[in-house]
């Protein structure tokens, strides 16, 4: 039986340590404005430098999301996007993009599928990696596993106020990589980074070859600049979302074309500082 291929997050991470590079993961809520427009954005992140993208998938009550985040996910849902359609969508993808594709989403969308069902239709269309941030590694265990099985990523989260014991744990556990959330609250983008953030990603680093990835208050090319200098990926969400609501709160094809011209261009300006010098 031939082996399996490896998972594309580990390629992708392999190949930006061999150029010296920092991964730039842009995260978009599926479905806003729409899934056709959502597929045109993401096809254009790959093309203007992506490493990796995070769908996100849209829930009712998005607990760790700010007011860009949870806007777009109701704008999202009120369009009728659910799991299965956007797991329709990583399969149209699949045939025209092969970076690592991430669905982040909350547990109850999958506990309605069901982890197994999930597991199973994930792999057929090529998802590379879960996040559930609502979940811990222990309650999410029913929900990871099969996924883990079917060999796509529970990728975990730690925190500032993660106890070093419980760190060693989810670097141990974690795969892909390990998201790390640089302040405590929701998304959304800061002015200023979280004081100690750089410490605490290295204290990560020392504890396993796994890459740490930081998200949550990053906003600008700068801010990306400023964590690649220690991080190994960073993660943008709002500002990216943002950019999609105002061009595409129009409701009009011209302005769905801008929001993905703008993104694209942003991804530009996000990935320069990022790449080997």
């Amino acid at each position: 039986m031939a082996a399996e291929a490896p998972n594309r997050i580990d390629v992708c991470f392999s190949a930006l340590r061999e150029r010296g590079e920092t991964a730039l993961i842009p995260f978009l809520t599926a479905g806003d404005p729409d899934l056709e427009t959502t597929e045109s954005i993401v096809l254009a992140m790959a093309e203007a430098g992506a490493d990796l993208i995070e769908l996100g998938v849209p829930f009712s009550d998005p607990t760790a999301e700010g007011p860009t985040i949870q806007r777009s996910s109701s704008r999202a849902l009120e369009q009728g996007t659910s799991l299965r359609s956007i797991l329709q969508l990583v399969g149209r993808l699949r045939s025209k993009i092969d970076l690592p594709l991430v669905l982040m989403g909350y547990a109850n969308p999958l506990h309605a599928m069901g982890a197994e069902a999930f597991a199973k239709s994930a792999r057929e269309v090529g998802v590379d990696g879960i996040i559930i941030p609502d979940l811990t590694p222990e309650d999410g265990a029913p929900y990871l596993d099969p996924s883990r099985e079917a060999g796509i990523h529970p990728i975990l989260l730690a925190a500032p106020t993660t106890r070093p014991d419980r760190l060693e744990m989810l670097v141990r556990e974690t795969r892909g990589f390990l998201y790390y959330v640089s302040l405590q609250g929701v998304t959304g983008a800061r002015a200023d980074l979280a004081q100690g953030i750089e410490q605490k990603v290295k204290n990560a680093k020392a504890l396993g070859d796994i890459p740490v990835c930081v998200g949550f208050g990053v906003g600008t090319p700068e801010q990306a600049a400023a964590i690649g200098a220690y991080a190994d990926g960073v993660v943008i969400g709002s500002a990216i979302v943002d950019r999609i609501e105002a061009a595409a709160s129009k409701a009009s094809k011209a302005s769905k074309a801008s929001a993905v011209e703008d993104v694209a261009r942003f991804i530009e300006e996000l990935k320069a500082p990022l790449r080997k010098n």
